[in-house]
């Protein structure tokens, strides 16, 4: 896992040092409108990054990958993340501090970490999973160039009845580890 440079924030690799500034950054309210909850505690989310910095689930059988954003000024803004499965599909997900949002950094991030897991890690299927109610992240992926899945993907990613599973399809890249 290496560091991906883009044009609006560098995306370095998530390590349990940097859990006390992400803190305070994924402790902001409205990034919890839609689903999910912030970390309980500095130690809570440090345990958490040590399982995360693993980058590989418990079998092995799938990549986790964790980038934090850093923008050029050096603040930490949220991050990009990805668990890359033996099919060469990968889930993404995203969370960005909302003094940031509409400002570009979210689309830069995200676009960045998908052509990482396309030309160092062989993935050529994109899936976010999604609360259906989530506007701000349904037009981030429409912007990329997501389209809804299938019902049959639907299910295989595991989507609730009130969420929504959006999919972007690459050409694999022959050369890609």
């Amino acid at each position: 896992m290496r560091i991906v440079e883009a044009s609006r924030c560098t995306l370095e690799p998530l390590v349990v040092a940097h859990a006390q500034v992400m803190f305070h950054v994924l402790s902001d309210p409205a990034i919890y409108e839609f689903e999910n909850e912030p970390p309980r505690s500095e130690s809570w989310l440090a345990e958490r990054y040590a399982r995360l910095e693993r980058r590989a689930s418990a079998d092995g059988s799938q990549v986790w990958l964790n980038w934090v954003l850093r923008l050029p000024g050096g603040e930490l803004v949220g991050y990009v993340q990805a668990t890359v499965l033996p099919s060469g599909a990968a889930l993404v997900a995203y969370e960005l501090a909302s003094r940031y949002w509409r400002q570009g950094i979210g689309r830069c991030a995200v676009s960045a970490m998908l052509g990482e897991l396309q030309s160092s890690y062989g993935v050529h299927l994109f899936a976010a999973v999604l609360k259906a109610a989530n506007h701000r992240s349904l037009g981030l992926l429409r912007s990329l160039g997501f389209q809804p899945a299938t019902s049959e993907q639907a299910a295989e990613f595991g989507a609730e009845s009130d969420e929504s599973v959006m999919v972007k399809s690459v050409a694999p890249i022959a050369n890609a580890a």
